[in-house]
């Protein structure tokens, strides 16, 4: 059993992500631990995580749905969890995966008002909140169901709007060395700051952070497969991102888990680059096949030919694998997406008695 909680915190941990341009909720992560209700299980399990990951990639009918976890440094010595469970959160914390702080409070609710992200939560978020009760989807809150988690919000799950905060669009960077949020290593990526008294300054460290220059522009992408919106991810300008079944590039993008028959042998280990340049959204082919682009009009890309992207413009890899702007497929497209918790022990996720 303990390898399959392994594996079941391996697969979560591809849905954490402090990058608003990816993630698809706020999430109180020392909360949502604290949830028996969802599993009838133990006073506090890192697994309920993986519930409302999968309750909220139901919501949005779309495969591996991202989450910005927040945490209270408690979690760490928090005696109910496992010392594993606690070592993994150190882990994720470590790598820029969550932020685990010194006392997250108002944390969740700041990222949501700077990102326009919705928040999962049981808490009320207060008077000076009212915006996540005004707009329809901005508060989803996790109930136990029939069938597992679900997430009790009015108009589905909100989009989060082209991020327009003066603080949103600058550059920060952490004197702390090493620094997984606002180091050197974080470029277009990072999270957005906690402003003290308007004064931004890094969450896990609480130093005030010095302005590096302009945010660096940011596209989310979006994959999918057999109709079904599989994976985001960002392409920030002057970082290129290689897509492909297997791309050796770091950073790349992986298609392979969700191939199969002739997509898996036609399409190319790195197949297309895509990047943003000065003129715009530009992806180059590298692959043996080629690639379609439906415009207005359909094309094929062969090796080496480039081509600037419109906001409609779709790739096709090959029939039935597509790449886009996130913005172009309303609906994720999956009737029962895919489960992070398919491999969890039964024990671990046992229904309450109605």
């Amino acid at each position: 059993m303990r390898f399959e909680v392994s594996r079941v915190l391996d697969e979560i941990e591809r849905c954490l992500a402090t990058d608003p341009t990816v993630a698809r909720a706020v999430v109180d992560l020392g909360e949502v631990l604290r949830y028996p209700d969802l599993d009838a299980g133990r006073p506090a399990s890192l697994l309920r995580l993986g519930q409302v990951v999968d309750a909220l990639a139901r919501q949005a009918a779309e495969d591996g749905v991202a989450v910005y976890a927040v945490a209270d440094r408690g979690v760490l010595s928090d005696g109910d969890l496992t010392s594993n469970e606690r070592m993994v959160i150190r882990r994720w914390a470590d790598d820029g995966l969550v932020e685990v702080l010194p006392a997250a409070g108002d944390r969740i609710f700041e990222v949501a008002d700077l990102t326009g992200l919705p928040v999962l939560t049981r808490r009320n978020p207060a008077s000076h909140y009212p915006w996540l009760h005004g707009v329809p989807g901005r508060l989803l809150v996790p109930v136990a169901g029939p069938g597992g988690v679900m997430l009790q919000s009015t108009g589905g799950i909100a989009a989060a709007p082209p991020l327009s905060h003066p603080a949103m669009s600058r550059q920060w960077r952490c004197p702390e060395a090493g620094c997984a949020s606002f180091g050197p290593d974080r470029v277009g990526n990072q999270p957005p700051p906690r402003l003290k008294a308007g004064v931004p300054t890094c969450p896990r460290h609480e130093h005030r952070l010095a302005d590096a220059g302009p945010r660096p522009l940011t596209v989310t992408l979006a994959v999918r497969v057999g109709g079904v919106v599989r994976h985001r991810f960002a392409v920030t300008a002057g970082q290129p991102v290689t897509v492909g079944r297997e791309p050796p590039e770091p950073g790349g993008i992986r298609l392979g888990p969700w191939l199969s028959g002739d997509a898996l042998r036609e399409i190319s280990r790195s197949h297309l680059v895509v990047s943003l340049t000065d003129e715009g959204l530009e992806v180059v082919d590298t692959s043996t096949n080629g690639t379609v682009i439906r415009t207005s009009t359909v094309e094929t890309l062969h090796r080496g030919e480039r081509r600037l992207l419109g906001d409609h413009d779709v790739l096709q890899l090959h029939s039935g694998v597509e790449l886009a702007r996130a913005a172009v497929w309303r609906s994720g497209g999956a009737a029962e997406p895919r489960s992070v918790m398919r491999d969890a022990p039964t024990v671990a996720i046992r229904l309450p008695s109605p």
